[in-house]
């Protein structure tokens, strides 16, 4: 349910609404715009009388919310919402690229490739420390060890760091790392994702290879709803019926997930193709399309690379891509101008 109040209301009448909501066994949520203040109210609100509530004086419009997340429903928080990554924010319009190499190899790769990185205008540096692997046989990751150089690559160039969680018993060591990324294969582990509820640290969300929107809200549902609401939305590729690329990129997912939340929405041209060579204009049209953000692989020697070398840029090409991100952006703004 929704409160549309009506503008300037009264702290004292507001106040009073507030204790009756919570009164009721609801909990509201407040979001203060510039003409408009609404309020949405989470939990089960079948027994609040809207007929009572639309006769109050400060009250403008009742409105009740179909959809079953309430805490991502942008119909519950009007205007964007801003992550904040250290000095970073994600969200509200702004273009943040994050970038590093798809798994962490040791301290000289991913020291030259995160100096790199932010030479040419990355915000946030990635690496996978555990790698969630088809073949058990593939290299799994350094794992503690991984995180550990990501420390020290953070330290040597100040970028926060993401970096991917594969289960419960892993959290305890995720404690100085700057955003959890949860991926695709990890999207409904409802377990997982109620304990980062219980952290305010940024959570990378990524969609699942084959789950629909509403999924992808309704588990960024589960770490909000636990009161941790710094989630990033993340589209990676869907598994459908084309194999020349790794997955196919759903582009339409960005208005889509803007239409109907206020998170912010990012993009993993990486995965989505599998190959190198189509990461830039995979980038350039989610840049376009209006992504908050990229993730994006870069390694300082792919074709020596011991996880996903194929679809990982060369540091030049990153710095070139930089470039035209840069280009694509101030046009996107230009064009939100008119």
């Amino acid at each position: 349910m929704v409160i549309i109040l009506k503008e300037n209301p009264g702290k004292s009448q507001l106040d009073n609404l507030i204790s009756w909501i919570k009164s009721q066994g609801v909990t509201p949520h407040i979001t203060q715009g510039i003409h408009q203040t609404i309020m949405g109210l989470v939990g089960d609100t079948a027994k609040i009388d809207i007929e009572l509530l639309q006769q109050l004086e400060i009250v403008a419009a009742v409105k009740r919310v179909q959809e079953p997340y309430k805490n991502a429903n942008r119909k519950f928080h009007p205007l964007d919402s801003i992550v904040k990554v250290g000095d970073t924010g994600i969200g509200g319009g702004t273009m943040t690229v994050i970038a590093g190499p798809c798994s962490v190899e040791s301290e000289e790769q991913i020291i030259t490739v995160a100096r790199s990185v932010k030479a040419s205008g990355a915000k946030i540096l990635r690496g996978g420390a555990f790698k969630p692997r088809t073949s058990p046989y593939a290299f799994q990751g350094l794992r503690d060890e991984g995180i550990r150089l990501l420390l020290e690559a953070k330290k040597d160039t100040g970028l926060p760091i993401v970096t991917e969680i594969m289960d419960l018993s892993q959290l305890e060591l995720f404690s100085e790392v700057d955003v959890i990324q949860v991926g695709a294969r990890n999207m409904q582990n409802f377990e997982l994702l109620k304990q980062l509820g219980h952290s305010n640290k940024p959570v990378l969300l990524k969609r699942g290879l084959a789950n629909t929107y509403q999924e992808l809200l309704m588990s960024a549902e589960y770490i909000m709803a636990f009161g941790n609401e710094n989630v990033i939305l993340c589209e990676r590729g869907i598994r459908t019926f084309e194999n020349y690329t790794r997955n196919t990129l759903d582009i339409s997912a960005i208005p889509a997930l803007k239409t109907l939340s206020h998170l912010p929405v990012i993009i993993d041209p990486s995965h989505a193709a599998g190959i190198a060579r189509f990461v830039s204009p995979l980038s350039l049209s989610a840049v376009a399309a209006g992504a908050d953000g990229l993730i994006i692989e870069v390694h300082n020697n792919p074709a020596c690379a011991r996880c996903d070398g194929m679809q990982s840029l060369t540091m030049p090409d990153f710095a070139a891509l930089m470039k035209k991100i840069n280009i694509v952006t101030n046009a996107r703004e230009e064009c939100n101008a008119l």
